[in-house]
């Protein structure tokens, strides 16, 4: 029996489309000093930066991440180690790779592998940050606030929406990560956790909807 691949439904597909376009900070790619994958469910953070490494875009790759609840079955041994597993199965050297293993968010990601860095007296004035697809502009709007003179470039695994929903294998997971993405954009502006970022009235109305349609696990 084939398995039913999950799809958007079609009542909420423009809403989801509205934010998922949104979270994409959409930076062109260009060479930088150190590329970071932030840890998570997704393995494509790990496919990316393995691809860039080989594209020549930079020279190391740090991968930064502890657990989560929503990661500690997939990747027990820790989302940094399972990524750097992947990078070196793909021809990526080993010395080439840098892991931290403690963060728990995207502010500890960001905090620690920057001490990791300075205490190895790595000179870094850019970075490629790279992240799931909807949490491009968070990690963003989170990095320039924590390190505010280094510049950014994020970067995910290249999907369209149709075949990351099929690649996670749970729409409503995506839906309700995306809507949490959203929420936090303005509320960790707030907290201090993050730069403000410009929300377009019909992010903030697909947004409202979504939530109203019952896609609100992931707020906070």
């Amino acid at each position: 029996m084939t398995a039913t691949t999950p799809s958007i439904p079609p009542n909420v597909r423009v809403d989801v489309e509205r934010l998922w376009t949104y979270h994409d900070m959409h930076h062109d790619r260009r060479p930088t000093d150190v590329g970071i994958g932030l840890g998570s469910h997704d393995l494509g953070v790990a496919m990316v930066a393995t691809n860039l490494f080989h594209l020549g875009m930079y020279p190391l790759l740090v991968f930064t991440g502890a657990n989560a609840p929503t990661t500690i079955e997939r990747f027990p041994r820790g989302e940094a180690v399972h990524y750097r597993e992947y990078a070196i199965e793909h021809g990526i050297p080993p010395t080439a790779i840098v892991i931290e293993t403690q963060a728990r968010n995207t502010g500890q990601n960001v905090e620690l592998t920057r001490a990791l860095l300075a205490e190895r007296r790595i000179e870094v004035r850019s970075v490629t940050l790279m992240s799931r697809p909807y949490q491009q502009r968070r990690a963003y709007a989170t990095c320039k606030k924590l390190w505010p003179e280094v510049d950014v470039i994020c970067a995910s695994h290249p999907l369209p929406l149709d075949d990351y929903v099929t690649s996670i294998g749970d729409v409503d997971k995506v839906i309700n990560m995306l809507v949490g993405d959203t929420q936090r954009i303005t509320k960790y502006a707030e907290l201090g956790f993050a730069i403000p970022q410009d929300v377009p009235t019909e992010v903030e109305l697909a947004y409202a909807r979504l939530v109203n349609a019952g896609y609100d696990s992931r707020l906070v």
